[in-house]
């Protein structure tokens, strides 16, 4: 089922986004929703919060930066309850867009390699490493489950320019291709 994805201005996005355990009701149904619905967004990650639940898991589908990186082929991860232990090497900017904020895309610099703790979608756990496109997707959606959006990482500069879009955004005032759910839809219409 494609969920609605919750537009900027939500405060569920601002959430810290709480841990689960293998009892947490229909989690194998929402997580093929949450694929389900990156997918018809045409979406390379996408977290809880995006779909208005503040739990700790994210998916990630980095296969369309695989011409770019052949590893990346195929590379499609479910996060439950992540930690990321380190981050290291030089930043890197990249145009980083979100979901929830369409429309608006800017640079942001992060660290190129990210070793994360996690449980995946049978709850088995793990300890990996990832470099590049995989590391920048994974740092993007952990951002969300902490309550942490791209634009946070832009220059005050690049904020003040940016925000009468991202106002415009929170109101519905919008086109996407996809459904979604607008925080501040209370235009009186005439």
């Amino acid at each position: 089922m494609i969920l609605p994805i919750v537009a900027y201005g939500d405060p569920v996005l601002r959430k810290e986004a709480e841990e689960i355990d293998q009892q947490y009701e229909g989690l194998q149904a929402f997580i093929a929703n949450m694929w389900e619905t990156m997918d018809n967004a045409e979406g390379v990650g996408l977290a809880a919060p995006q779909v208005g639940r503040a739990i700790r898991l994210f998916v990630v589908d980095a296969d369309a930066f695989s011409d770019e990186d052949p590893k990346l082929a195929d590379f499609k991860k479910v996060f439950i309850n992540p930690v990321i232990v380190e981050e290291t090497g030089e930043e890197w900017a990249f145009n980083e867009g979100c979901l929830s904020i369409p429309g608006v895309r800017e640079d942001v610099k992060r660290k190129p390699i990210v070793k994360i703790n996690y449980l995946d979608e049978n709850f088995k756990e793990h300890e990996d490493t990832f470099e590049g496109m995989a590391a920048r997707i994974i740092q993007h959606e952990y951002d969300h489950i902490e309550g942490i959006l791209f634009t946070d990482h832009i220059s005050a500069l690049r904020k003040k320019m940016v925000k009468k879009k991202m106002e415009d955004i929170s109101k519905g005032d919008v086109k996407v291709a996809y459904k979604m759910k607008f925080p501040l839809l209370r235009r009186i219409k005439q």
